[in-house]
């Protein structure tokens, strides 16, 4: 339960869903006027927290990492649009009521919700609503009390770059099959019948042996053949390396300023 003495916790934390996904961050605190308990909780989401939502805040927890709140991220990206203008109308927040489905704070919708200012927050004087104190020249309708000029503020676009995975390589080694061709020469013995007439030379050989015989004589031939045979070998080493190329976005966003002009028929220089 988060009550007023413990808003300055509140004000900057990150607030999660009830399922514990972050929603955004809290910006601003907003009191009911009537029972003077935090009420709502504005929560800046979007890629750079341009956007701002209500989000009630009275059966929140706060915890070392931030504003827990009983509501889905999903809702609170679907809220109502409202402006974070210092005060909620009644009907304002009883849309508000309506989209979340809770019940109105002390039983009834006539009363008016004010944004808990951040000095207000660090003195430990958070209040219900802004009153004018004796001697002040002005109020702002936005809640503090003012001096005789008023501030205009602008908002400012700051882009800047987050680094996010965006995937992964691996190396991967499989084996494939592949058929090799090459050409081997080889060689083979054949018969080949040689005949010599009887000669001096070879006629103690021919006449070696019976006149008439049969006979037989064996030759071996020999023939090559190709042989295969695998052998596994380093031929190059791979790697994963990287590197960085920079690229350019454009972004863009709806800027809110405040604008002076002044009433009255007698306008001075």
């Amino acid at each position: 339960m988060i009550g007023t003495e413990t808003i300055s916790r509140v004000i900057g934390k990150d607030v999660y869903d009830s399922s514990g996904e972050k929603i955004g961050s809290a910006s601003e605190v907003y009191l009911d006027d009537q029972s003077g308990q935090p009420e709502w909780v504005t929560v800046r989401t979007g890629l750079f927290g341009t956007k701002e939502s209500f989000v009630p805040i009275r059966n929140a927890d706060l915890t070392d990492d931030g504003v827990r709140v009983p509501v889905s991220k999903t809702q609170v990206k679907d809220a109502p649009k409202i402006d974070a203008d210092g005060h909620l109308s009644p009907q304002e927040e009883q849309e508000l009521y309506r989209y979340y489905d809770i019940g109105v704070a002390g039983g009834t919708t006539d009363t008016t919700v004010g944004r808990v200012d951040r000095a207000e927050t660090t003195s430990g004087m958070a209040g219900t609503g802004y009153a004018d104190a004796p001697g002040t020249v002005g109020r702002d309708t936005s809640g503090p009390t003012t001096d005789e000029a008023m501030t205009r503020s602008e908002e400012r676009l700051n882009v800047g770059t987050r680094s996010e995975e965006i995937g992964r390589a691996r190396l991967r080694k499989y084996v494939v099959t592949e058929n090799a061709t090459e050409t081997v020469p080889v060689s083979r013995e054949e018969i080949r019948v040689e005949r010599e007439p009887i000669t001096d030379a070879n006629v103690g050989a021919a006449m070696d042996g019976p006149a008439i015989s049969e006979e037989e004589h064996e030759v071996t031939l020999h023939a090559e053949r190709p042989v295969v045979e695998t052998e596994a070998v380093p031929v190059e080493r791979v790697r994963l390396g990287k590197e960085t190329v920079t690229d350019t976005e454009t972004v863009s966003a709806d800027l809110r300023k405040e604008e002076i002009e002044v009433d009255g028929a007698d306008r001075a220089r």
